[in-house]
């Protein structure tokens, strides 16, 4: 497939669902495949997919962006904006080329993304042709949302989870994403995580486990 990544087989040794992963700013997908060992006992019939983004990071060249960020890098805003469309054609590709390898349809795939990794699944799972089973996101951020009332194609339920101390992504950035997909017809079901920074905490992960055995039993 066009982007790789860690994966973990399902528990039961029959994958009926899929579940993927998508990585923050400067890491990759080793960073989020160890759910997968919390998860899975919880989701038999799960299997987990963690690709790595397709740039190597400005900031960390060990880790992977799916598209660089000025205010940290230096970057221009043009090459974010054109990364991140070519990371989403990208994404969106390879959802396709997964569906057709493991032969799990959108109906059974939920896309769960950490910080970056949750901008690039709203972004591209509303606008996948077939519906997500959901989106859950962790300390991000729905970006663009002037525009996603024109080019929002499927509604997927969408659980948004957010540290109330976050210092990369702001808290605000939560209510801000729920406002935006609500306007958008979107089913929205958000969760603070207190005293909890740019990261996943057991109250979140918990809640996301609640989302991910509704969506994908």
């Amino acid at each position: 497939m066009t982007l790789t990544g860690p994966e973990r087989q399902a528990h039961s040794g029959e994958a009926r669902s899929l579940l993927i992963l998508l990585h923050g700013y400067g890491a990759d997908g080793n960073d989020l495949i160890g759910l997968a060992d919390v998860l899975a006992p919880h989701l038999p019939n799960t299997r987990f997919l963690a690709p790595n983004a397709p740039e190597r990071c400005v900031n960390n060249p060990m880790g992977y962006q799916w598209f660089p960020i000025p205010r940290m890098d230096g970057s221009s805003e043009q090459a974010s904006l054109e990364s991140f469309a070519a990371s989403t054609r990208l994404l969106d590709a390879w959802l396709d080329e997964a569906e057709a390898e493991t032969g799990i349809s959108a109906a059974n795939t939920v896309l769960l993304g950490f910080s970056q990794g949750t901008m690039m699944s709203l972004h591209v799972g509303l606008r996948r042709r077939a519906a997500l089973a959901g989106i859950c996101g962790f300390s991000g951020r729905l970006l663009a949302p002037e525009r996603l009332g024109a080019e929002i194609v499927t509604r997927p339920p969408v659980l948004l989870i957010h540290g109330e101390q976050d210092p990369v992504v702001p808290f605000a950035s939560m209510a801000e994403a729920e406002a935006g997909l609500t306007a958008a017809g979107v089913s929205v079901e958000t969760h603070v995580s207190p005293g909890t920074g740019h990261g996943i905490a057991p109250d979140g992960l918990t809640k996301a486990l609640g989302f991910l055995q509704g969506r994908l039993a």
